[in-house]
């Protein structure tokens, strides 16, 4: 007999009792093995790390994932309108991601806050300590057991200097059940509620006059002792200017110095309101042009928080002068200089001269503020003459660089013992109580300010370009604190006989130190008629050839002869030597190339105008400017290790880049104009116009390929 067996069928509670087991099972594994994820990655001034809401997640599901930057002390990084100057982050999706491109949404900003660069001048807009920024991804339907999201983060960070920096980070979730993960979960949900509201209200903005005011239209109303700040989008108002509020029956209204002749369109941004305990909201909108609304005004409020007063301002901008006044000593003309009087400081020091060692290191000073004085004189005279002036005018005058490049050769051939200037560098100690030296220390001021003052570095674009258009006491502060960078180093050595004591002892390195200086000399001369080329044309080149020739034949000829009247021959070749060239590049100034010849022909340039770049950005085209000159020697750094490079000119072909030259070799008032419209005080200044703006964006004066290529692959 068969016996069949009675099946009996799994209880309908039993079932979900299974159910409910596994998916706690499911659960617990994915706790235990969360998803994979790199460690944070060090940027060099940040943390970076990618994070995500979920430990895993459905096919289709749409969810946070954030961008997580821990910054180190004093550095920040920028909002999406960064302000005066800086770049915004970005990222890239890489290979190995398992997500197509359009699964990343945009950003969402938190509010930010100010950032003064130069107090109550150069304004930037970002975050420091800590930034997360989230951003939506949409995981495919048909994902299948793991997405993988490989992402570079691109961004500019900054604290005094600016440093373009990234990170490769990744993020491994599994998929087939939502889980939710509640530590990173809570910390993108605070950021995405930093982000601003909608705004609730309505928005204009009267461009009748200046300055503009923005009216605010509230249902609600505002508290009387908030303050209300606007955060624009673009670049149409000056980003450092105060904005002063008050407060109607139905809104408020700020005050906005406009930074655009005429407004196109719309005035798009945020406004951030905080109360007095400081707790910070946005609200996004777009203000209509049009008459301002009746009752938003009346009531004055405090100012809104800005880059503070005028005083404020003035030291802020002496504070950046002076660290860019420290910066130039480290370029190749003035370092030399720096370096020579150094050694002349080591055999003195050895030789118990301390005291005049102090006298020689004043006297230096002395120097360098004077010349710098008479720099800011001369912009102070030229601006009241023409309206304009600019750093590096000396440089634009063909009898000047002529000079200076022979002065420069001559320079080198002492340095190489070509001939003495009050005996061997041996006998400097002894020499610098005399009057001679005292005067050549002096001398020695004046050639380290002539040389060095025409290079804008980090800090002194911008600090020179805010204050050309101050009262002239505020210029003068400004250059003086400029040149007593320059002074420092060497004034620091001259009264702290402990540093003094740590330089090395005198021998003969010091002989050949001094002759290996020589060259530096002779590249800047050079670079020099590479300047007088461009402003005076190849035959005051030509010219000043055959005057370096001279004064060489004057030296050698002076000191082999002890004949009054071979001597009176050389003196006449040194000073025929001088002159004739200064003489011929007056003559045939304005007969150089301008433009686009700064570069080479295998490089697509075109010869930057306002007209242009209106005409080429209507188009939709993104437009990079480089304002540069032949004197400037940050301009050709930034060409040899970044403009001209093969990586960036793909980069530019690529994206159907516009590469526009402002040549400032010669002088330029178009050029002037604009360097003055964005507060620069010289070149180089760099312009990005992404595709479809018209408005640019200020660079860094030191560019790197990173940042560049980053800007351009963003369109």
């Amino acid at each position: 007999m068969v016996v069949k067996s009675e099946e009996t069928p799994f209880p309908r509670e039993g079932r979900s009792m299974l159910r409910a087991l596994l998916t706690s099972l499911t659960l617990a594994l994915l706790s235990v093995f969360p998803a994979a994820r790199a460690e944070p990655v060090d940027g060099g001034h940040a943390m970076v790390e990618l994070i995500s809401e979920r430990h895993a997640v459905l096919p289709g599901e749409t969810f946070y994932v954030a961008l997580k930057m821990d910054l180190e002390d004093g550095w920040h990084v920028y909002w999406r309108n960064a302000g005066d100057a800086g770049l915004p982050p970005r990222i890239d999706l890489l290979e190995g991601s398992t997500i197509p491109d359009g699964a990343l949404g945009d950003f969402v900003w938190p509010i930010p806050h100010l950032l003064p660069v130069v107090e109550g001048e150069i304004m930037d807009y970002g975050y420091d300590e800590r930034l997360v920024l989230p951003f939506p991804v949409t995981i495919p339907a048909d994902a299948e057991r793991t997405v993988r999201i490989n992402l570079l983060a691109d961004y500019l960070i900054c604290e005094e200097i600016c440093v373009p920096e990234t990170a490769e980070v990744s993020l491994s979730l599994p998929v087939g059940v939502s889980e939710p993960d509640t530590k990173n979960g809570t910390l993108i949900g605070e950021w995405v509620a930093q982000a601003p509201l909608e705004y609730d209200g309505a928005a204009r903005i009267d461009t009748s006059a200046a300055p503009w005011k923005l009216s605010l239209k509230s249902t609600s109303g505002f508290d009387p002792s908030s303050d209300i700040r606007f955060y624009p989008f673009g670049h149409e108002i000056s980003h450092p200017a105060d904005q002063p509020l008050s407060f109607g029956s139905d809104g408020a209204t700020l005050e906005l110095v406009p930074d655009a002749d005429a407004l196109d369109g719309t005035l798009d941004g945020v406004i951030v309101v905080e109360t007095e305990n400081g707790e910070r909201t946005g609200y996004a909108f777009s203000a209509e042009q049009g008459e301002a609304f009746a009752n938003t005004s009346g009531t004055p409020a405090k100012r809104s928080r800005a880059a503070g007063g005028s005083g404020a301002g003035l030291v802020g901008l002496i504070f950046a002068a002076l660290l860019g006044g420290l910066i130039l000593n480290l370029m190749p003309c003035v370092l030399p200089v720096l370096s020579i009087k150094a050694m002349g400081m080591v055999h003195a020091v050895a030789s118990g001269h301390e005291g005049e060692v102090r006298s020689h290191g004043l006297w230096y000073t002395g120097g360098v503020l004077v010349s710098f004085a008479a720099l800011a004189l001369a912009i102070i005279l030229i601006r009241q003459a023409t309206g304009t002036a600019t750093l590096g005018f000396q440089l634009q005058n063909g009898p000047t660089v002529a000079v200076l490049a022979l002065v420069m050769f001559v320079i080198g051939l002492w340095l190489l013992g070509m001939f003495e200037l009050g005996g061997s560098i041996q006998n400097t100690g002894s020499g610098l109580a005399s009057r001679s030296g005292a005067m050549g220390a002096f001398f020695t001021g004046v050639l380290a300010a002539v040389v060095g003052a025409p290079c804008v570095g980090p800090f002194l674009g911008a600090a020179l370009g805010a204050v050309l258009d101050k009262p002239a006491i505020a210029v003068m502060a400004v250059f003086l604190a400029m040149g007593f960078g320059l002074a420092l180093p060497y004034l620091i050595l001259s009264f702290v006989p402990g540093l003094s004591r740590l330089l090395p002892k005198p021998g003969r390195w010091m002989e050949t130190l001094k002759q290996f200086f020589a060259f530096p000399m002779f590249l800047t001369a050079a670079l020099l008629l590479w300047t007088l080329g461009a402003v005076s044309g190849p035959g005051a080149v030509a010219w000043a050839v055959a005057g370096a020739t001279l004064i060489a034949f004057g030296i050698w000829l002076g000191k082999r002869s002890t004949r009054p009247l071979l001597k009176g021959l050389a003196a006449v070749a040194l000073v025929a030597g001088l002159v004739y060239p200064a003489v011929h590049a007056a003559d045939t100034a304005g007969q150089a190339a301008g433009g686009s010849s700064l570069y080479a022909e295998k490089y697509e340039t075109e010869v930057w105008s306002p007209e242009r770049v209106a005409e080429l950005t209507a188009q939709g085209r993104p437009v990079f400017v480089d304002f540069t000159a032949t004197w400037c020697a940050t301009c050709q750094l930034n060409k040899m290790t970044t403009l001209k490079t093969s990586a960036v000119q793909t980069a530019f072909q690529e994206h159907d880049v516009a590469f526009l030259v402002a040549d400032f070799t010669r002088k330029d008032p178009v050029i002037a104009d604009e360097l003055k419209r964005r507060q620069r005080a010289g070149v180089p200044m760099y312009l990005w116009y992404p595709a479809g703006s018209t408005e640019p964006q200020i660079l860094p004066e030191i560019l790197s390929k990173s940042l560049v290529i980053g800007l351009v692959s963003q369109d």
